[in-house]
């Protein structure tokens, strides 16, 4: 089973000692606005962009087609 994008911050943030108060100040959101994505796992990829650079990381979003295997 994958782990959800939300699930995903959480770690990351776990792994660089981070608080999601300090995520949320980095990325310029109110603590609860941040809570409220989480809970609904609700990200744009431009939010993903910003909890990323937050984090230390990058974003990959890859599409891969049924049909071919061929990676988008």
């Amino acid at each position: 089973m994958e782990l959800t994008a939300s699930e995903k911050i959480r770690i990351l943030a776990n792994r660089r000692g981070k608080t999601m108060a300090d995520i949320a100040d980095l990325t310029g959101q109110s603590r609860q606005n941040l809570s409220n994505k989480l809970k609904r796992d609700n990200f744009s990829v431009a939010e993903l962009q910003r909890l990323a650079a937050a984090l230390g990381c990058s974003v990959n979003i890859c599409f891969i087609d049924n049909e071919t295997g061929e990676s988008i």
